[in-house]
This record gives structure tokens, sequence and C-alpha cells, in this order.
């Protein structure tokens, strides 16, 4: 019942979010902010989930999982709440910084790392990368819906004579019930999630880890990396890469990344019998190699097909290491630090994804050095997977090697 009920959540947590994105600045503006004030309670809402994020992930495990997914739902709830009631741009940005407010439509707040520690306590090992694998999925088409959604609930409502500001209201009360539909089934979910044999109260602990400290620092070290290499190319700015290198128009664009990202789901799906097969760090490293020598080649390109059949080719693999990336921390830190090691890992590519954006905006500020992004990313990742391959190969989760020592703290 509870992997059912997780599943639920991260459905419901997902759809919200992109019913949310689309509107979310174009609401902001109505309200009477600028672009500057706008663009500046993003990075603050990012900025703050990474802070209580941090808190609360590293916490979890002793504080109760259960407990921490209630007061994330109860953030989520709040924020919503205060964005419908006020345009004080005081109190937005607080509530940006406390709450749980997701610009972008993807996760955000302590939920992820929760529900991952949450899951490995109850399913067995050899079905976790499985189960990771239909969560990720799940959550990447809650999300697709949700925008369709939000996007069409305030067309039709504007259609039908609202003002823009009240549509986009009714989808932020949609995004505040959400919360509350969380908290209630945050409030189903039972003991069984919870870490059953408690860390000592003697025991020295920095940032909620003890004994699996040493892996998860190299892991969020090299998941920093993977991150700050991927920050490089987002989606958006892809997209413009090809609007300016190719003359495409959004409507092509947004046709290109549809498809781009249904295979990316589908490919997390791809990765179980992988992993079964080869092993959880072989599937990530030997899977990533090819998606990144295809995004170096796309620059490469002499015409607008091959770019976009080299990109649909790196989008149906891409997505490979995200499931056995996540099973793989779960399976090799202490059972009561997995809330912690998913949050310290998640938070560090958090940062190393916020950093490198503002480094692509310079490259595509000038026409010479507009694929370099794609050179860049490429490189570092690779960089990435031979450190992650050479640190861990050795390293292995207890459903592939239940002999081997340190494989799993129990």
């Amino acid at each position: 019942m509870d992997l059912k009920i997780l599943f639920a959540t991260r459905i419901v947590r997902l759809f919200c979010y992109g019913f949310l994105s689309l509107i979310l600045a174009l609401y902001l503006a109505q309200v009477g902010l600028t672009e500057q004030q706008i663009g500046l309670l993003f990075s603050l809402t990012l900025a703050g989930d990474a802070a209580v994020s941090l808190w609360l992930t590293t916490s979890a495990d002793r504080f109760g999982r259960r407990r921490t997914l209630q007061i994330g739902a109860l953030l989520m709830l709040g924020a919503g709440l205060v964005f419908i009631l006020t345009n004080n741009i005081v109190l937005l940005m607080a509530a940006a910084i406390i709450g749980v407010i997701s610009p972008s439509g993807n996760e955000i707040g302590p939920f992820l790392s929760v529900e991952q520690a949450g899951l490995s306590q109850i399913i067995p090992d050899e079905k976790r990368t499985q189960v990771f694998a239909w969560y990720n999925l799940a959550g990447s088409f809650a999300t697709a819906t949700g925008a369709l959604g939000g996007g069409w609930v305030a067309q039709i409502l504007q259609d039908r004579g609202w003002l823009a500001l009240d549509a986009y209201r009714v989808v932020l009360g949609a995004y505040a019930a959400g919360g509350l539909i969380l908290t209630l089934l945050f409030l189903t979910v039972s003991s069984a999630v919870e870490v059953q044999k408690k860390i000592p109260a003697e025991t020295k602990l920095v940032l909620g880890l003890h004994r699996s400290r040493p892996v998860v620092l190299r892991l969020s070290a090299l998941f920093a990396l993977d991150a700050f290499a991927g920050g490089l190319i987002l989606q958006s700015m892809i997209a413009y890469w090809f609007h300016i290198k190719f003359g495409v128009d959004t409507g092509v664009l947004g046709s290109l990344f549809f498809g781009a990202n249904i295979l990316a789901g589908i490919s997390a799906l791809l990765a179980v019998p992988l992993a079964k097969r080869f092993g959880l760090i072989n599937t990530m490293v030997f899977t990533h190699v090819p998606s990144n020598l295809l995004l170096v080649l796309v620059p490469l390109m002499p015409n607008l097909p091959l770019a976009i059949g080299l990109l649909l080719a790196r989008f149906s693999i891409s997505q490979m290491d995200v499931p056995t990336r996540q099973s793989y921390t779960m399976a090799v830190v202490s059972a009561d630090e997995r809330s912690a090691a998913a949050g310290v890992t998640g938070i560090a590519r958090s940062v190393g994804a916020s950093l490198s954006p503002a480094l692509t905006g310079i490259f595509l500020a000038s026409p010479a050095l507009l694929s370099v992004p794609f050179f860049l990313c490429g490189g570092l990742k690779l960089v990435y997977d031979l450190a992650l391959y050479r640190s861990f190969s050795t390293l292995k989760p207890p459903e592939e090697n239940m002999g081997q020592t340190g494989a799993k703290f129990l």
C-alpha cells in the first residue's frame, strides 16, 4: 500500500508543478512585478529550496520521514496560498524562500530524497532500480500532463471572459489544493517507510551522515560535475541554439522537445534490464558515454534533419543513468542515512547545475563560440563517466554481489 501511495504523491506533486510552471511568470507580471523582480524571485525560490531541502532531508531519518514529507506538503500549500492572497514583493519572496514553489516544473522541496529513501525501505533490493524507473517515468508524464492542463485551463477561462489575473489564480488555487491532497496522502503512509534501527544518540553526524559519509561526498562531487556539465545545455539553451543555427520556429521546437522528452522518459525504463545484466555502475557509465558522444556530434551536423536525428538519438538513451544513479546511491549507504544521502547528492547536483547557464550565455552571445557548450558539456560528462567508473566500479550494490565487503551497511 505504501508503494502505491508514494507513487500517487509523486504523480500529484509533479502534475501540480507542471500545472503551475507555464503561468507562474505570467501571473507575477500581472500582479505588477517587473522582469527583474520575477527573475530575483525565481533565484530566491531555488536558493531557498536548496537550503530548506538540505535541512529537512539531512534530518529526516532521525526526525521521521513521514513527518518531513508532511511538512513539505504544508510548505507547498502555504506558498500557494500566499501567492494567491498577496502581491507584496516582500511576502512573495518570503513564501518563495521558505515555501515550496516550482518555477520550472521540476522536482523541488524535500520530497524526492525522502520518498526514495522510503521506497528503498519497503522494496527488495533486486526490485529497486525497476521501481525507481517507473517512479521517474510517472513523474515525467505527470509534469507533461500538468503543463498541458494548466495552460489550457488558463486559456479556456480567459476565452470565457475571465480576467487573466483571475484565471491564473485558479491555477494557483489548484496548486495549493495539491499541497493539501499531498498532506492527506502522507498521513496515510505507514511506519514501514521509517528507519527501523535508529542512529545512536552519541553518533557523530555531519549533514545527517556517519559511516557512509566518504562515499556520499565522493558521489556528490562527481554528481555536481555531471550536473554542471548538464547545465551548459539546458533545454531552453538547446532550443535557442537550433533557432539561431537553423532558424527553427517555436512550433517545430515544441514538437521536437515533446518527442525528445518522451524518448528520455522511456529510456529510463530501458535501463532496468541492462542494470540487471550488467550492473548499475556499468549501465550508468556505458549508456552515458555514447549519449555524450552523440551530443558532441550535434553541432557538427551540416543540416537540420541530421542535427535533429542525433539529438533524438541522444535523448533516447540520455536518462538511463537516472534511475540507476538513484538506485545505486540508496544501495551503497546505510539504511539510516538514505534520506540524508539523497538530499546531499541532490543538493550537490542543484548547485552544480546552477553555476553553468551563465557561462553558456557568454558562449551563445558570440557566433564563433555558439557550439562550444555542446563540446564542453560532452567533454565534462565523459570525464565524469570515467571518474565514476574508476571510483565505484568495485563497490557493488547488494543485489549484484551479496558478498561484497562494504557494499551496503546493514
